[in-house]
């Protein structure tokens, strides 16, 4: 799908405030509300818009780990990755999990109860034999920023 300045527009407004009136959008992207309406409604039937949720700040009412982790499998054939992924999307733990290229075959963001919990994952994962060869822990200290993924790039090239 080809999207415009003014899709670009309506996906950055709504992302800096997913609850603002459709009137207010239409106002934001200086279109009318039916014509913004249309468009709204296209970028959800098209799959790029696919919901709206609230931002949670957890900190204010329980306390949590974050650790990144790095994973290199033992071998790469299409079948590892596949038992590897499949097991990776039934863990609620595991809020986020990209492949990547280059020296490392995952970087997994893990949300724990505290250290201990981390590593009985950790264990569990292992037990799966799941081609694990071999993994690296980094507990986060802080988070600097956090931001959705459209968030932030240039769009007015």
């Amino acid at each position: 799908m080809k999207l415009d300045k003014i899709d670009l527009k309506i996906l950055s407004a709504l992302q800096t405030d997913g609850r603002m009136t459709k009137l207010r959008l239409a106002e934001a992207v200086n279109l009318s509300p039916t014509a913004c309406w249309e468009r709204l409604s296209r970028l959800e039937k098209n799959g790029v818009i696919t919901g709206y949720t609230a931002r949670i700040n957890t900190d204010k009412f329980m306390r949590w780990t974050t650790v990144l982790v790095e994973i290199t499998l033992k071998s790469h054939q299409q079948a590892d990755f596949q038992r590897f992924e499949a097991a990776i999307l039934k863990e609620p733990a595991v809020v986020s999990c990209d492949a990547t290229g280059g020296g490392i075959d995952y970087i997994l963001k893990v949300v724990a109860s505290d250290i201990d919990d981390y590593q009985r994952l950790i264990d569990r994962l292992l037990q799966l034999n799941l081609g694990i060869e071999r993994y690296f822990t980094y507990v986060v200290t802080k988070n600097v920023k956090t931001a959705d993924a459209f968030h932030g790039l240039a769009f007015e090239r």
